[in-house]
């Protein structure tokens, strides 16, 4: 579990295809990768994705990083995983569902480690499990904040409201407009607005339309929608002759 709260940003180093519809990412970060264990859980531009730093990067990929800086340079005396390193096996529902199969190196990604019992839960409950894209429609300066558009497959708008709780790219935001529930375009959208801190700590600052982003919505919401699910489906009660209850 996630916050959506940002930790800093990384760089991929390479993606690399498997051959068999996978692929092993290789990122280069910093302090938060401090302790990681293998087996850790990375949120990489809101996707939980696990250390696994044999998953068979190529050497290659490797030798194109350069020299870690020494843990007394960072203030950190625990040194990260491979040096400054994090390698993931990536499957292909991941592939298909999120925006890292479109990623090349020296892009920049968000990055968070999941918090501690008893952290502060600054955020809201991110899960890292990405229910697909959005496109950025529309990127419009505001002054000293930025309002961004974002448009929505159709089966995630109904899990979306003003003043909810919202995941792009791994960052918890608050939604500030929607689109109708039946838009006359048929395009569904959702609206953020982004303050100073959130652009420069982010890649929302690096955002321009028709860019794709990684959509997380409530949790809660899914959840309710599929208790209603069932409660609609289950057959109305009948009672026999006589049964007065």
């Amino acid at each position: 579990m996630f916050t959506g709260i940002i930790e800093e940003m990384g760089e991929v180093v390479s993606l690399v295809p498997t051959g068999e519809g996978s692929a092993v990412l290789t990122l280069r970060a910093g302090r938060v990768l401090d302790g990681l264990p293998d087996g850790g859980s990375l949120a990489v531009n809101g996707v939980c994705l696990t250390q696994a730093p044999n998953a068979g990067a190529t050497a290659a990929a490797r030798d194109t990083v350069a020299q870690p800086t020494p843990a007394s340079a960072t203030g950190s005396s625990v040194p990260g995983p491979a040096s400054g390193l994090f390698t993931a096996h990536v499957m292909g529902e991941t592939l298909t569902r999120t925006t890292v199969g479109r990623l090349s190196p020296g892009d920049p990604v968000n990055l968070e480690r999941c918090p501690r019992a008893g952290d502060r839960f600054d955020g809201h409950i991110v899960q890292g499990h990405v229910d697909g894209t959005g496109t950025v429609l529309a990127v419009v300066d505001e002054g000293d904040w930025v309002r961004v558009r974002i448009g929505l497959p159709a089966e995630l708008a109904p899990f979306t409201a003003e003043k909810g709780s919202i995941a792009l790219d791994g960052i918890s935001l608050t939604i500030s407009a929607v689109s109708p529930a039946h838009p006359d375009d048929d395009q569904h959208w959702v609206e953020v607005s982004l303050i100073p801190v959130t652009l420069a700590a982010t890649r929302m600052g690096v955002l321009r339309e028709r860019d794709a982003v990684n959509v997380e919505v409530d949790v809660i919401a899914k959840y309710a929608a599929r208790l209603t699910e069932f409660r609609t489906a289950a057959p109305t009660p009948t009672t026999s002759e006589g049964d007065l209850s």
